[in-house]
């Protein structure tokens, strides 16, 4: 199969794709969510290729660009062979390419538990209802932070979540802050984590601690069960 990130100089991955049930696709397997309320269960990730922002953090960016193009029957096939049915469909960023609806509307179909992770710089509005959004909104330390599109907490519903993910003290208090200004807390649960490496998991309990926060602290399961920089779990 031909590798489509050959031609990333004349096109972005999703934009002018003519064939509306085609996807490019970095990895999909098979192993345990290390992140969400859905943490610890087995899970099938499909990870799709490139993203339009940059966080300072990445640990994705060989998802950037590295990729092939899957048509959605062969990536249901391959997500069925795992007899799971949980999936999270990743990145990359994976709004950016407008044929994962389609994939997250037949995995509905199938009654597969469906979970997108997406970095909140791009319009939810469209997501299959059924999908459970975890939406990753960008503090200040990951560069991004002005990518946030905030219109998205109107449609977020009672079995999503939004995750901010916490490097310095004024990540923390920014996304007090923005928890309070669209009033998340009363939308969705809200899910808070350390960049790997940069905060110690301490500080930041000790923080939600001392402000009684009604958050879900989390930490990355993976990263400490395989090596950090481990692919394919």
């Amino acid at each position: 199969m031909a590798n489509p990130m050959h031609a990333e100089r004349n096109r972005e991955p999703g934009l002018k794709q003519d064939d509306s049930h085609v996807l490019v696709i970095n990895e999909i397997f098979h192993s345990i969510q290390g992140e969400s309320s859905f943490s610890g269960l087995p899970c099938v990730f499909v990870r799709l290729t490139y993203c339009n922002i940059r966080c300072s953090y990445c640990d994705t960016e060989y998802a950037f660009y590295e990729g092939n193009e899957m048509s959605v029957d062969d990536i249901l096939q391959k997500v069925r062979s795992y007899d799971c049915k949980l999936v999270e469909i990743t990145g990359g960023e994976p709004l950016f390419q407008p044929n994962v609806h389609e994939l997250m509307k037949r995995l509905c179909d199938e009654e597969y538990d469906v979970l997108i992770e997406t970095g909140g710089s791009l319009d939810v509005s469209a997501v299959d209802r059924r999908v459970k959004k975890i939406v990753d909104f960008k503090c200040p330390s990951s560069g991004m932070m002005k990518k946030n599109l905030w219109k998205n907490v109107d449609f977020l519903q009672k079995s999503d979540e939004v995750k901010f993910v916490i490097g310095t003290r004024e990540d923390y208090d920014w996304s007090k802050k923005m928890m309070h200004d669209f009033a998340i807390e009363k939308k969705c649960s809200v899910l808070m984590s350390v960049v790997f490496g940069e905060l110690e998991p301490v500080r930041l309990v000790e923080w939600i601690l001392q402000d009684k926060l009604g958050v879900r602290f989390q930490l990355q399961a993976h990263k400490y069960i395989w090596h950090p920089a481990m692919k394919g779990v």
